[in-house]
């Protein structure tokens, strides 16, 4: 019975995860927020995972013109430049003019991208670009921390989606319980 209510809950949390995916970005947004992830290598640059949420918001970028970027991500123990000044840079080479992007470069976790990006900028409605798994709960945290939110999905590489997927549903249970402001 128990392993029922697991295999149910975990198929539960994945059709959630899917349906956040899904979503389209609100085209009446002015603002853009970047959730960061990994960079690698010394000069930084974007790992795979942040690769695909830069390509994808860049995209975005170039047909929504007076739309700004919050990019988002601080420096992670094994990484040598923070996630957001990593991203700002990759951007700017992707053809995104500097003065667009603001930075972020303090946050540890998904909540604190999200109140840092309203507490320095004044966000009140905002497209955020994440992974396609990542969605749901960063839309769903956008709404506690006061952010009328969107989502614009990033394609998850097929290597990593099994991965990302498990971690993902055990980070939704996390954020159900414990992410809320402070």
């Amino acid at each position: 019975m128990l392993v029922i209510l697991i295999v149910g809950y975990f198929c539960f949390i994945v059709a959630l995860m899917y349906h956040g995916s899904q979503t389209q970005p609100d085209t009446s947004a002015d603002t853009m927020i970047i959730l960061g992830a990994k960079v690698v290598g010394n000069p930084a640059e974007p790992g795979t995972v942040l690769k695909s949420r830069l390509t994808t918001a860049a995209a975005y970028l170039k047909e929504h013109p007076i739309v700004s970027v919050i990019v988002t991500g601080g420096q992670g123990a094994d990484e040598t430049a923070t996630e957001a000044d990593t991203m700002k840079e990759y951007l700017i080479e992707l053809g995104i003019a500097s003065e667009r992007i603001q930075v972020e470069n303090q946050s540890t976790r998904t909540i604190e991208n999200l109140m840092y990006a309203k507490e320095k900028f004044g966000v009140q409605k905002a497209v955020i670009v994440t992974s396609d798994y990542h969605l749901f709960r960063s839309l769903l945290l956008a709404k506690r921390v006061g952010i009328d939110a969107s989502g614009l999905s990033a394609q998850t590489n097929e290597g990593y989606r099994i991965k990302s997927t498990v971690r993902e549903v055990l980070s939704v249970t996390y954020a159900f319980i414990f992410d809320h402001p402070k």
